[in-house]
């Protein structure tokens, strides 16, 4: 049956998902990179960037079980780009260049319409307007029957999180305080929602912790 889940999503000790201040400069926030430092040595990050090489092992593990049976993403608009209010033209087509890593459809919440995206190597982009239970909706179809990743960032996960709507997390916690920035969890009650922990993996660059429900 299909899942909606979150995927090696990378958070600090003290709970945060990005840093303060994204930019196009900072875009995961000031310091937020960090939190991806068990993520960019793996084989599957040196792949997505089009090299070669890279860490084995635990870590690169988890980042391949990721993108398993992925039929279909959601994203918030930040986790396309920078931008924001209106879209002033058609330029901007995501942080990945003509190729992103998604090959499948690419659901991005937004509150400004735009025509889908088709990029190399299978990738759409569909710009969803009305709501995260729409965006579910349509990446069900797209997904035909496949799991639906929510890629982020941490505002679009507790979305999903607060209408209860998400069947698997993978939390990768690196081990390192930011201090400010966006909290995953704070007042979420994974179990009352009956999350559990059904797994906890030592890696070189995180602890991967997989929740799921009883």
């Amino acid at each position: 049956m299909s899942k909606v889940k979150v995927a090696a999503f990378s958070v600090s000790l003290d709970g945060f998902g990005a840093g303060a201040d994204q930019s196009l400069e900072h875009p995961l926030g000031i310091r937020g990179g960090e939190l991806h430092e068990w993520f960019y040595p793996t084989q599957r990050f040196q792949a997505m960037i089009g090299k070669t090489g890279g860490s084995s092992g635990i870590d690169n593990e988890f980042a391949e079980r990721s993108f398993d049976n992925i039929g279909a993403w959601i994203l918030g608009r930040n986790m396309f780009g920078p931008i924001r209010g209106p879209w002033l033209n058609d330029e901007w087509k995501g942080w990945w260049g003509d190729t992103p890593p998604y090959q499948v459809p690419v659901f991005v919440l937004t509150n400004h319409p735009r025509e889908p995206i088709v990029m190399k190597g299978g990738t759409v982009f569909y710009f969803i307007t009305d709501g995260i239970e729409a965006a579910l909706e349509q990446a069900r179809k797209a997904a035909n029957g496949k799991d639906i990743r929510i890629g982020g960032g941490v505002s679009t996960i507790r979305q999903f999180l607060e209408k209860d709507l998400i069947d698997e997390l993978h939390l990768a916690y690196s081990p390192v305080f930011l201090g400010t920035g966006e909290n995953l969890l704070a007042g979420i009650d994974l179990p009352k929602m009956g999350f559990t922990t059904s797994k906890t993996v030592f890696g070189n660059g995180a602890v991967h912790v997989l929740l799921t429900k009883k």
